[in-house]
């Protein structure tokens, strides 16, 4: 039985910064998705309502990769009440030929912070406008800000905005993105106006009621949703997706159960058996993007595990390779 490596969140953090690589790891994870050969069952959820919170399970077996990961995700909202970070979990890495575990990812969910904020910036990437300019992130936590980090690594962003329904939030994240960014980034009292104002929209909360409306949207924009993970959860009303010239889901058979399509499909919008090109697609080449400067797009973002797969097995390729870890004698 071979030896487990044991890597810890400051290993993991070391090794993975959100950069241009994380984000070309998970660009290559949805084009793997597109190509076929990936093997990737539907998430595995479970909701714990009393205590707010809810656990997912993802995994993938990708195709050229010598390991594949099985993540166990848990959010729990109320934990910042407790002085408690609202994710957490970890990830453990088997070999793809025996099964055997090789190691233990202890992120505390930093790992899957880093890949959905990656994939955010994928998404902008092949969606967004090239000149887009302005951002507004609805949602002053962790992913809000770091999908602002990682939108401004493939856009030249100028200025940004920040709305939560907690002021004081969207005030604290606006100062620290400002500072780290070196650009204008500001907390938002109103969200109609900040996200007319933006080029680029992402929504990144757990909400369960719309947060972004209809209305609000203008020609050009690009729309990330990524906070629907859950049956129950909808950031976007529905009624964006049928003013949008192209759709686009992460993996289609998940947002018609659990992302933005389902909404739109149980609001009587969309037929649930309308098609739709997938982000790795558009990426490879064999799905059109946007079609021009003045279309409205939304990426409908749930999280695959073949994400996960991807940045655990770039992760702990880092971390040995910079001596990091410890070695589990089996």
């Amino acid at each position: 039985m071979a030896d487990v490596t044991i890597l810890t969140e400051a290993d993991l953090r070391r090794a993975v910064p959100l950069d241009l690589d994380a984000i070309a790891c998970v660009e290559e994870a949805f084009v793997a998705l597109s190509g076929g050969g990936v093997v990737m069952p539907p998430i595995l959820s479970m909701a714990i309502e009393q205590a707010n919170g809810e656990v997912d399970i993802k995994t993938a077996f990708m195709p050229g990769l010598d390991s594949f990961a099985i993540k166990i995700s848990p959010g729990f909202f109320d934990n910042p009440r407790l002085g408690l970070p609202s994710t957490s979990g970890l990830m453990v890495l088997f070999s793809a030929r025996t099964g055997m575990v090789e190691a233990l990812l202890l992120d505390n969910g930093y790992l899957t912070d880093v890949r959905t904020a990656a994939a955010g910036a994928v998404a902008a990437s092949h969606l967004a406008r090239t000149d887009a300019a302005t951002a507004c992130i609805l949602g002053a936590g962790t992913q809000g800000r770091l999908q602002l980090a990682a939108l401004h690594q493939v856009r030249p962003l100028t200025r940004a905005t920040i709305w939560a329904r907690d002021a004081a939030k969207a005030e604290a994240a606006a100062k620290q993105m400002s500072a780290e960014l070196a650009i204008p980034v500001a907390a938002a009292d109103d969200a109609a106006i900040a996200v007319a104002e933006a080029d680029i929209v992402v929504t990144t909360t757990p909400a369960r009621s719309p947060i972004l409306k209809a209305d609000w949207l203008r020609p050009g924009q690009h729309i990330t949703a990524m906070g629907s993970d859950q049956p129950d959860k909808n950031e976007i009303e529905p009624a964006c997706l049928t003013r949008a010239h192209v759709y686009v889901p992460d993996r289609l058979s998940q947002t018609r159960k659990q992302g933005e399509l389902r909404a739109a499909i149980a609001a009587g919008l969309i037929d649930p058996e309308t098609h739709f090109n997938e982000l790795g697609d558009i990426i490879a080449g064999t799905a059109p993007g946007r079609p021009d400067d003045a279309a409205i797009t939304i990426a409908d973002l749930t999280g695959t595990g073949v994400q996960d797969t991807a940045i655990a097995t770039l992760a702990r390729q880092r971390a040995l390779a910079h001596g990091a870890g410890t070695q589990l004698k089996a």
